[in-house]
């Protein structure tokens, strides 16, 4: 007989409890339709040596998973790069799940209009999700965020550079799910005094990139937070790869870890204790 642990067993009695209240008619409605629509804007300081001062104050919005077609559509994502236009970022990365399902969603090249209204004068930058390349909508995706003035950074990286020649460099590696991952290959000729930013849908890749590789901050998404979460416990399901890091920042060695949460739903339309979010993070210089 499996030995049952003091968290796991209070783990099903609280899960039992939500699955109560999310099937009474007030607890439904409000991780339904209450919750998945209050977007919230988050906003951080990232303060490090390596950032030239030129880049102090140089403001970087992240957005993730709108698995637009599940429950989020087309004004839900104009609402987003409202929020985002509002702040005036420098920089707007997207660390993946477009659509839930590329091929399904019949209307995908109509995002390309709302998604080319992004602004960010020093560059947008994109990265696949495991659901970007689910149903072969490899190049669906990449065709929609290219027409969208985004650089999708497969296995590479590119450096930002000012007018005084200080620069950053924001790398991105494929998939780790559904991709074909290159650490290695992505970043590549990186000087090691550089400060880098890594762009990886899955944030348990952070173990794995702290122990071998040279990067400042990693963005991911992929977890939304758990989605439903269960107070005191935790997120009640996470995805393969975003279970161990599953929202906010955790720190492994020298690298900064952010996971955000996300937009949208998948699998079950529900966010409980786990809103969406777009972040907003301000270099400075230390």
């Amino acid at each position: 007989m499996a030995k049952v642990t003091r968290r796991g067993f209070f783990k099903k009695i609280f899960t039992l409890a939500f699955t109560a209240l999310l099937t009474s008619g007030v607890g439904y409605y409000y991780a339904r339709y209450i919750e998945p629509k209050q977007m919230k804007k988050l906003k951080h300081t990232i303060t490090h040596s390596s950032i030239p001062e030129s880049f102090s104050g140089i403001k970087i919005a992240q957005f993730s998973d709108t698995h637009i077609g599940h429950h989020f559509d087309k004004a839900d994502l104009e609402k987003v790069i409202r929020k985002i236009n509002e702040e005036e970022p420098d920089i707007v990365v997207f660390t993946g799940d477009l659509m839930d399902n590329p091929l399904e969603y019949d209307r995908s090249y109509n995002l390309i209009e709302i998604l080319r209204k992004v602004k960010a004068p020093l560059g947008k930058f994109a990265i696949f999700g495991n659901h970007d390349h689910g149903g072969y909508g490899t190049e669906t995706y990449e065709e929609i965020m290219e027409k969208s003035e985004f650089t999708v950074l497969k296995n590479e990286n590119i450096q930002v550079e000012l007018i005084d020649g200080s620069k950053i460099y924001i790398a991105g590696v494929d998939d780790l799910m559904l991709g074909r991952p290159d650490f290695r290959e992505t970043l590549r000729n990186i000087p090691d005094d550089a400060y880098t930013i890594l762009l990886a849908h899955e944030g348990d890749a952070a173990d794995s990139i702290s122990e071998q590789f040279h990067v400042n901050l990693q963005l991911s998404g992929h977890s939304h937070g758990g989605q439903v979460q269960i107070p005191f416990l935790g997120p009640l399901i996470t995805p393969p790869l975003g279970s161990k890091f599953y929202e906010g920042f955790y720190q492994l060695d020298d690298l900064t870890l952010y996971v955000n949460k996300g937009l949208g739903t998948t699998r079950q339309p529900y966010r409980f204790l786990a809103p969406p979010e777009i972040s907003f993070f301000t270099l400075e210089n230390k």
